[in-house]
C-alpha cells in the first residue's frame, strides 16, 4: 500500500511500514532523553557553582565523583529494572513508573534544597534504571518476527535518543542562564511530565507488547527489602545523620566492580561447564570488557571535565550573546545524528568487499579516536595556561572525534556480546555490558576530578594522559586483534 498509515492484521495500525505503537516509544524516548541529557548538561556545573551563586559550592574532585556515581549508577541500576520488569510487573509498567521517578528527582532537584538534591539524585538513578533497559525491550516486542525490519526500527528509535539528548543539552543550561539553577532542574521534569501524558494516552499503540512479565514469577521480598534500606538511607542524609564521602564511595565502587566482573568471567571460565569454544569467546569478551571500560572512562569527560573547561576556560561570546557553557553538549547528539548513517553506510560498503574490520579492530580504533580527542584538549589547555581563553572549536574538534570513537564502539558492542555469550548466558552477558560501561563512567568521574582548577599547569598533563591511556589501550587491543579473532571462535 502506499498510504503513509495503514492497518497489518499482526502488528496493528502502521505508519510507513512501522507500527504506530514506535512512535509511542520514540517519543517516549525522545522526552526521557531530554530530561537526562539536559539535567546532565548543567550537573556539574550547579555543583561546583558559588553558594552565592545558587550553587552547591562543591570542590571539583568531589563534585566530579558525585557526577561519575549518578552516570554509572544508572547503568547499574538498569539490571535491576530489568529484572524487576521481567519477573514482576512488566516493560510497560516498569516504563510509566521509571518515568514518574524521573520526573519526581528533577522536582527535587528544582527545590535548590541541598539534601533534596542528592536523594532527587537517587530517584533520578532508579527511575532511569527502570525505564531505559525496558523501553528498549518493547520496541524489540513489536517486531516479532526480527530480521532488517526489527533494525529498521531501532534505528529510528534510536533516533528519538539524539533527538532529545541534542534539544535538552541545548534548551537546559539556556533556561539556567535565563532563570536561574531551579528552572533549569524544573525543565527537565516537565519534559518528563509530557513525555508521561503522551506514553498513558497513546500507549494502547503497544498492544500486549510488554505487557506481561515474560520470565518466571518472582518473590517482591528482595525489592521490598533494598527499597526500605534505601528509603532508611535517604532519611537518614535528609535528617543529617548520614554522612557520604563521595570519593570514598566512587573508589570502593570501582572494586566491587572489578571484584563482580571477574568473578562472574572466572565462573564462566572454569565453572559453568562450557565448552572449549564457548571458554575461548569467554576470553574475547573480558578484552571487549576491559576496552569497554577504558572508553567510556574517557569519553564521559564530556559532562565532567570538558563541561568544566567549556565555563572557564572557553571563549563562548557569539554575536555580543555568551552561549551557556552546557550548551557545547549538544555537539555530540548531533554529530551522531549526522554520521551515523554515514558510519552504517561505510561498514556495509567495505563488508561488501570482505573489508569489514573485526570487532576487537572497530574497538581499537574506537580507542584511539577517543585518545586523539585528549590530544587535542592537550593543544588547547596549553593555550589557557599561558593566560588565553580558546575558542569552543577545540571542545568541538573533541567532541567530533569522541563521536566518531563512540560509532566504532558502541554499536557494535552489545551485538558482539550477545553472539559471544554461551546461549544460556545471553542475559546476563548483557548486565555484564552494562556493568562495563557503570565502571567507565565512574572512573571518568574520578579522572575529572584529578584535574586542579587551582594548579593549571597541571592540566595539559591530565589531557596528554588521557590520551596515552586511550591511544595505547587501542594500540594493544589493534596488536591483539588476531589473538582476539581466534578465540571468538567463528563468531562475526
Amino acid at each position: 500500500m502506499n498510504q503513509s498509515i495503514e492497518r497489518d492484521s499482526t502488528h496493528g495500525p502502521q505508519v510507513f511500514g512501522h507500527p504506530r505503537g514506535l512512535m509511542t516509544l520514540f517519543a517516549t524516548e525522545a522526552f526521557e532523553r531530554f530530561t537526562y541529557y539536559g539535567m546532565r548538561a548543567i550537573l556539574i556545573l550547579f555543583m561546583t557553582a558559588a553558594i552565592a551563586d545558587g550553587g552547591l559550592g562543591l570542590d571539583d574532585r568531589t563534585a566530579s565523583a558525585i557526577y561519575g556515581l549518578y552516570i554509572s549508577g544508572t547503568y547499574l541500576l538498569s539490571l535491576l529494572g530489568g529484572w524487576i520488569a521481567d519477573r514482576l510487573i512488566g516493560q510497560q509498567r516498569a516504563v510509566f513508573w521509571g518515568g514518574v521517578m524521573i520526573m519526581l528527582g528533577n522536582g527535587c532537584l528544582a527545590t535548590g534544597n541541598t539534601q533534596l538534591f542528592f536523594i532527587g539524585l537517587m530517584v533520578i538513578v532508579l527511575g532511569v534504571g527502570l525505564l531505559k533497559p525496558n523501553i528498549s525491550a518493547i520496541v524489540a516486542q513489536l517486531y516479532p518476527e526480527g530480521g532488517s525490519r526489527r533494525d529498521a526500527g531501532f534505528s529510528i528509535f534510536y533516533m528519538g535518543i539524539n533527538v532529545g539528548a541534542t534539544l535538552g543539552s541545548l534548551l537546559v543550561p539556556m533556561a539556567a542562564e535565563a532563570f536561574g539553577w531551579n528552572a533549569g532542574f524544573a525543565l527537565p521534569a516537565i519534559g518528563m511530565l509530557i513525555g508521561l501524558v503522551q506514553f498513558q494516552v497513546t500507549k494502547h499503540y503497544l498492544g500486549t507488547s510488554g505487557v506481561v512479565p515474560m520470565g518466571e514469577p518472582a518473590s517482591w521480598t528482595p525489592i521490598v527489602g533494598f527499597m526500605v534500606v534505601l528509603v532508611a538511607v535517604m532519611a537518614a542524609v535528609l535528617l543529617g545523620m548520614l554522612q557520604l564521602d563521595p570519593l570514598a564511595v566512587s573508589k570502593a565502587l570501582n572494586w566491587a566492580l572489578v571484584a563482580l566482573a571477574a568473578g562472574f568471567f572466572g565462573y564462566l571460565l572454569f565453572a559453568a561447564g562450557l565448552q572449549l569454544d564457548e571458554r575461548k569467546r569467554v576470553v574475547a569478551m573480558i578484552a571487549l570488557f576491559i576496552a569497554c571500560a577504558m572508553f567510556w572512562a574517557g569519553f564521559e569527560q564530556a559532562g565532567a571535565s570538558f563541561n568544566l573547561f567549556a565555563e572557564r576556560h572557553t571563549d563562548r561570546m557569539m554575536f555580543g550573546w555568551e552561549l551557556p557553557a552546557g550548551t557545547l553538549q549538544a555537539v555530540n547528539p548531533a554529530f551522531i545524528i549526522i554520521f551515523a548513517p554515514v558510519f552504517a553506510a561505510i561498514w556495509v560498503n567495505l563488508g561488501r568487499r570482505n573489508l569489514d574490520p573485526s570487532a576487537p579492530a572497530k574497538f581499537a580504533i574506537g580507542l584511539m579516536l577517543m585518545g586523539f580527542g585528549f590530544l587535542v584538549m592537550f593543544l588547547a589547555a596549553r593555550y589557557v595556561v599561558a593566560g588565553e581563553k580558546v575558542l569552543p572549536t577545540w571542545l568541538m574538534l573533541t567532541y567530533l572525534l569522541h563521536t566518531f570513537g563512540e560509532l566504532c564502539l558502541s554499536p557494535v558492542g552489545l551485538s558482539s556480546m550477545t553472539k559471544l555469550a554461551p546461549p544460556r548466558f545471553v542475559g546476563q552477558v548483557m548486565g555484564l555490558w552494562f556493568l562495563a560501561t557503570a565502571l567507565g563512567n565512574n572512573l571518568a568521574g574520578q579522572f575529572a576530578g584529578e584535574i586542579d582548577p587551582n594548579d593549571l599547569p597541571s592540566m595539559p598533563g591530565q589531557f596528554l594522559y588521557l590520551f596515552w591511556w586511550g591511544f595505547i589501550a587501542g594500540v594493544v587491543l589493534l596488536v591483539l586483534t588476531p589473538f582476539i579473532r581466534k578465540m571468538m571462535a567463528g563468531v562475526k
